[in-house]
């Protein structure tokens, strides 16, 4: 799948929302919603051993948590469904080596080998539990992730556990994803929400240092809270 057929995959959900007459409209309430706030990105990460060439086994690789900036826009359905598309500040994570003390001479668990920036909108379809009134509703979603890792940087420990000048890839990721959360307006337009989301995030990388090529499969397994306020139009 490429680009383009990515950003068709995520949008046509948007679309055909936009494109929906609901009951909602018909009563002359809100149906966009735009939101802000912080993700609080854990990351419970786990890899396959590293593998190539003169590569020892047990070497692994865990990824330090993130705070970002999250932004997002959700449609109305219907009375109980919406859709959202949620994404955020491109944040940069740093990868830790985890395994053996030293990799021979070299110093290895617990060195940040290396960063890489994401890119990773999620579309979720939610269900809203609007039985409390139209202030307060709970929610629950799930949908598809798609993340691209760009700018990909190796640090001089990981390329002095490479053994010379390291380059790196990591593959893009298609995922499921899902969310529980709570919803309250303050106003007819302003609301306030907070949610737990999980994602099936995994990536291939590959590692070439001085032309030998090391690979391993990293699933990043993230879970995020978010606390943002709306703006509902």
């Amino acid at each position: 799948m490429n680009k383009n057929q990515v950003i068709a995959s995520l949008g046509a959900p948007l679309l055909l929302a936009l494109a929906a007459t609901t009951a909602r409209a018909a009563e002359d309430e809100p149906v966009n919603t735009v939101r802000a706030g912080i993700y609080i990105v854990q990351y419970h990460a786990s890899s396959t051993d590293l593998s190539g060439p003169y590569t020892p086994p047990g070497l692994e690789v865990k990824v330090n948590n993130v705070n970002t900036v999250y932004l997002a826009y959700l449609r109305e359905l219907s009375y109980h469904w919406e859709v959202e598309l949620a994404a955020g500040v491109p944040p940069k994570t740093d990868q830790v080596a985890k395994g053996p003390a030293t990799v021979g001479s070299v110093p290895f668990n617990g060195q940040t080998i290396g960063s890489a920036k994401w890119f990773s909108p999620t579309v979720l379809f939610n269900y809203k539990f609007r039985y409390f009134g139209d202030k307060f509703w709970p929610y629950a979603g799930v949908g598809m992730n798609y993340t691209h890792l760009y700018d990909l940087q190796i640090t001089p420990a990981g390329q002095a556990i490479g053994g010379g000048p390291t380059k790196t890839t990591l593959s893009d990721s298609y995922g499921p994803a899902a969310t529980v959360g709570a919803r309250y307006a303050i106003t007819r337009e302003i609301n306030v929400a907070v949610s737990f989301s999980a994602s099936k995030i995994k990536s291939n990388a590959s590692l070439n240092s001085s032309g030998v090529t090391r690979t391993t499969t990293i699933d990043f397994k993230p879970t995020t809270w978010v606390i943002s306020a709306g703006y509902s139009f």
